[in-house]
């Protein structure tokens, strides 16, 4: 990544609400913003189009969630179809990143921070979103999300 002061957003992807993120790569540091509701994990079109011309990323980033022993899950093939397509309707450049355990861990922050349990009304997948793309920053490892996953994590493939 250059040493450019970009914008980059990261997305926690689910089925029915995808987490967002906004970071700056120059202090490698990331916000939650409101998560961005779905449908069968098709996005609200019209609320993502809003973030993307509000905050004006150069630069995508989605969790790939893998199974615990690195083999590719049904989300994640579906979290790569998402990147796939956040990339070609933005023409911008869209990486992947493994997010195993950002859920949990966002959680931990969310319940240390005096929040309740009832995640379903309390969001953290902009917690989510925000360690993942914190994980990105500090990774050397760039996942264009057009890679085969299979080409990736040989674990487990059919």
């Amino acid at each position: 990544m250059s040493t450019d002061n970009q914008q980059v957003m990261g997305f926690d992807f689910g089925t029915g609400r995808i987490g967002v993120a906004i970071g700056q790569s120059i202090t490698a540091t990331a916000s939650p913003l409101e998560p961005v509701s779905a449908r069968d994990g098709k996005p609200d079109w019209t609320s993502l189009d809003a973030l993307i011309a509000d905050w004006q990323p150069a630069t995508l980033v989605v969790g790939l969630p893998l199974n615990m022993d690195g083999s590719i899950s049904d989300m994640a093939r579906r979290a790569r179809k998402f990147a796939n397509r956040i990339q070609d309707r933005y023409q911008l450049p869209c990486f992947l990143i493994d997010e195993r355990l950002t859920t949990a861990e966002a959680k931990r922050i969310h319940l240390e921070a005096g929040g309740g349990t009832n995640f379903k009304q309390e969001s953290v997948d902009g917690i989510a979103a925000r360690l993942l793309l914190e994980d990105w920053f500090a990774s050397d490892t760039r996942i264009p999300s057009h890679t085969r996953l299979e080409d990736l994590y040989a674990i487990g493939n059919p």
